[in-house]
């Protein structure tokens, strides 16, 4: 390799610079045009078909993913396929978001007439406003940039950048105006850790009936203590003959408690429990139960109903052994 450190530092720096001001330079095409782009979109009945060619096709396919996963149905059509039946997949009630930065790739110019014949609006990204794709659309989204940040000026870097940003500021002004929420989110991210964040709730992972640790409020230190030993979640819920929480006693009450020489088998639990104790309900996320823990330096949350009735109990690992942490 004959350049040194420093010279492959400032080479990543200019590609950065290159790029961070080949995006900027959007905010200008953020106009009537990208309004009336997104009204297309929106005001679709079918799917955004999104296509594109080489890099550009690189770049449709993750705007189409992007698309789909926010509230607008789409999916990628690879142009040259398109030709040789899978225009087939193109309804009349589609819209069409063509991506091409000259404007004239031969595969996406190729289909132009079909999707005209079936009178499918046609939503064009191009970095040459006169070009035939821009020409022929029904609204022409500018994404020229100033120079690429490959030094021979050749590898789409910057205009490849700036479709991305684009392609990701038509699907989030969609997404706000669909008033798509976390939960419609979810329901399109059922799997992975992302999906445990936004679908697992506290019912899912809390342990309940007999695996929940639980004694009365005249119940004697000992005896809690084997409350504790048996169900393994280093704390006990103390709960009134109506099952209603009043107190809950931790492994770190146990310590406290240690420090003072009590006598374990002759005082109540009542006597040395921490009351008004942090409680959740079973249909918050086991995100939000994380967040608690974390805001409030806990390892363990009683889950209780509306009458404070004690449900179910979770710490800290089982949120670790839910994905969730």
């Amino acid at each position: 390799m004959n350049l040194h450190d420093q010279q492959l530092r400032e080479l990543a720096l200019a590609v950065i610079q290159t790029e961070t001001r080949a995006v900027a330079a959007l905010a200008n095409q953020i106009n009537d045009h990208f309004v009336a782009a997104c009204k297309l979109m929106f005001k679709c009945t079918g799917r955004i078909i999104v296509t594109g060619m080489g890099k550009s096709g690189h770049i449709a396919g993750k705007i189409a993913a992007t698309l789909a996963s926010t509230g607008t149905p789409a999916f990628f059509v690879h142009p040259g396929e398109a030709s040789h039946g899978d225009l087939g997949m193109i309804t009349r009630q589609d819209v069409v978001l063509a991506l091409s930065y000259s404007g004239e790739t031969e595969e996406v110019i190729t289909i132009l007439p079909i999707i005209k014949r079936l009178g499918v609006p046609l939503i064009a990204l191009t970095g040459n406003p006169t070009s035939t794709l821009a020409r022929f659309s029904t609204s022409h989204i500018d994404v020229s940039v100033e120079q690429e940040a490959c030094p021979l000026g050749l590898a789409p870097t910057s205009s490849t950048t700036a479709a991305l940003v684009m392609g990701d500021a038509l699907a989030i002004s969609l997404l706000e105006a669909r008033g798509f929420t976390r939960d419609d989110f979810a329901l399109s991210h059922p799997g992975g850790s992302l999906g445990k964040r936004l679908l697992l709730r506290v019912s899912d992972i809390m342990h309940s009936g007999d695996q929940l640790p639980s004694v009365s409020e005249s119940a004697l230190i000992s005896e809690a203590l084997m409350e504790m030993t048996e169900k393994k979640l280093g704390m006990t819920t103390i709960v009134d003959v109506k099952n209603k929480v009043i107190g809950i006693f931790t492994d770190g009450d146990l310590r406290r408690m240690l420090a003072k020489n009590i006598d374990i088998h002759q005082t109540v639990i009542a006597d040395v429990m921490t009351t008004h104790c942090s409680v959740i309900a079973p249909g918050i996320l086991a995100a939000e139960a994380m967040q608690i823990m974390e805001l409030k330096r806990i390892n363990a949350l009683i889950v209780v109903d509306e009458d404070q009735r004690a449900l179910g109990a979770l710490n800290m690992h089982d949120l670790i052994r839910a994905g969730i942490v």
